[in-house]
């Protein structure tokens, strides 16, 4: 290899100044870096301005670094900040010296004289950051790639890991105190009140909200039950409310069913037109009409299929970043837990241990993403074949271990109607047709209870029990007993109001 020869720009002095030829600098921006530190000491506003943007890593001298933490903390501590302060707690940390000490400080302020331009100035300090930091990450991807031991999905999964910290700007999240938490969890608090007590996202019934004040963002929830029961029908049910009504931006996999037959039931439940007449297309004018009014709001709504099969929990934790990345998902509905893969090389391991990759992995995501995953599940036949209550408990989870552990919220739907049995079992024996209940067994950060719902079968629909007089029942009823649908009689009976277009679930 030829040695990169020394170039000589002062023959006299003959003193070489080498410039090699395949030598390379990181990224860097240390001007910028003694301008936004020294318009920080001697200026309030540009301290507000970048304090959300930085963190002390963007910093590429190690004294810089120093200088920020030291300004976070009197920040923290709501103490004057100017090149006193600074110092004195420099000297505290123990890292005055190494900063530069007193003399490198005053050098900081003389270097500006207001902080104009500052944010803009903090932002390129970053790029140059994630430009580093994307050098370190591809040579990491390198060096695990010729390593021959390493399985390549997990490969891919930690590759994409990394990437997607770099555009959420989190790739090292430092330890946060108790104070800078207790803060964050004020202001939290106080966004809650003024949201009528719900933290999270609202499933679209009153009572299950108010028992988990929504779904927890970082939470995995499992809602388990023997076919039939109407498990897909409850999340779309949820994933209506969320995406139609509140403009909620919901990820929905579905391995099970294709994604036109999950949309042609968001349709029915949506027009309130069985089923049955959607697969046949045998409608009448008025329905072709309502059909087309009735399904705007469903168009526009921010709702996204996937109907991938076999998908492997590496595919859908792929799949789950970009989507946020994207579209800004809030929530991701998997249907179901069982149909999924722990990865795409390994289909011949014990079944109980893939499933507790998965569920474990489902949870990693919940919380990498900071939203909520719901995740459908089958149940053993235990029920099937116990006497007495045919109501789901805990143990009758298929690979319930593993699941179990994971997941902060375990739940089944329960419906007497199923197993031919005409009555709850309670004290006032009422009667059960069309009747579910959602039975929240586990519930990690709150209480557990049994709440009625409404199910209408003919829809395939979930409501709240109250909702008896929904124009779609009153509809349906009619196609289905007596004669065609009239919307002037409709509207002349009182059971149907246009001012309720947005309440059918």
């Amino acid at each position: 290899m030829e040695r990169p020869r020394p170039i000589f720009e002062n023959s006299k002095k003959n003193t070489p100044i080498v410039s090699f030829e395949r030598g390379k600098i990181p990224p860097q921006a240390i001007e910028l870096e003694e301008v936004v530190l020294g318009a920080m000491m001697i200026d309030k506003k540009g301290v507000d301005s970048v304090i959300d943007i930085l963190h002390p890593e963007v910093f590429y001298k190690e004294s810089h670094q120093f200088i920020f933490e030291s300004i976070i903390k009197l920040f923290e501590n709501t103490e004057p900040i100017d090149i006193l302060t600074v110092s004195a707690k420099l000297k505290t940390l123990g890292k005055l010296e190494k900063s530069g000490g007193d003399y490198y400080l005053v050098q900081l302020t003389q270097k500006v004289s207001s902080s104009a331009h500052i944010e803009y100035h903090a932002r390129i300090i970053l790029q140059k950051y994630i430009q580093r930091s994307l050098i370190r990450i591809s040579s990491e991807i390198i060096e695990d790639s010729y390593d021959e031991t390493k399985d390549v999905f997990n490969l891919l999964d930690t590759a994409e890991s990394k990437l997607y910290d770099v555009t959420q700007g989190n790739i090292k999240k430092s330890t946060e105190t108790a104070q800078s938490l207790v803060i964050q969890a004020k202001r939290k608090i106080e966004e809650i009140s003024n949201k009528d007590g719900l933290s999270g996202i609202p499933s679209g019934f009153p009572e299950l909200d108010k028992l988990t004040s929504g779904w927890q963002p970082s939470d995995l929830v499992i809602i388990a039950a023997r076919p039939g029961m109407g498990k897909t029908a409850l999340t779309l049910s949820m994933a209506r409310n969320m995406s139609v009504s509140k403009n909620i931006p919901i990820a929905f996999f579905s391995l099970e069913m294709s994604s036109i037959q999950l949309i042609t039931r968001l349709i029915s439940s949506e027009t309130g037109l069985t089923s049955e007449k959607l697969r046949t297309g045998n409608l009448e004018k008025f329905e072709w009409e309502q059909l087309n009014v009735k399904v705007s709001a469903l168009e526009n709504a921010p709702l996204y299929i996937d109907d991938t099969p076999s998908l492997s929990i590496f595919d859908l934790r792929a799949k789950a970043r970009r989507l946020s990345s994207q579209y800004g998902i809030k929530l991701i509905v998997i249907d179901y837990l069982q149909l999924m893969t722990a990865s795409v090389s390994n289909k011949n391991g014990n079944r109980e241990q893939e499933i507790s990759t998965i569920s474990r992995n489902l949870k990693a995501l919940a919380k990498e993403l900071d939203i909520p995953v719901i995740a459908l599940s089958q149940l053993s036949r235990a029920v099937e074949t116990r006497g007495g209550s045919k109501r789901p408990i805990l143990s009758d989870l298929r690979e319930s271990g593993a699941i179990e552990q994971d997941a902060d919220i375990v739940s089944f739907i329960y419906r007497p109607e199923y197993y031919k049995i005409d009555e709850w079992d309670d004290e006032e024996r009422t009667p059960s047709a069309g009747q579910a209940e959602f039975i929240v067994a586990k519930h990690r950060n709150g209480g557990l209870d049994n709440i009625r719902l409404k199910f209408v079968t003919s829809l395939g629909r979930f409501e709240n029990i109250e909702d008896f007089d929904s124009p779609f029942e009153f509809q349906s009823k009619i196609n289905k007993d007596g004669p065609k649908f009239n919307p002037d009689q409709a509207f002349e009976s009182g059971n149907y109001r246009e001012d309720q277009d947005d309440s059918p679930f």
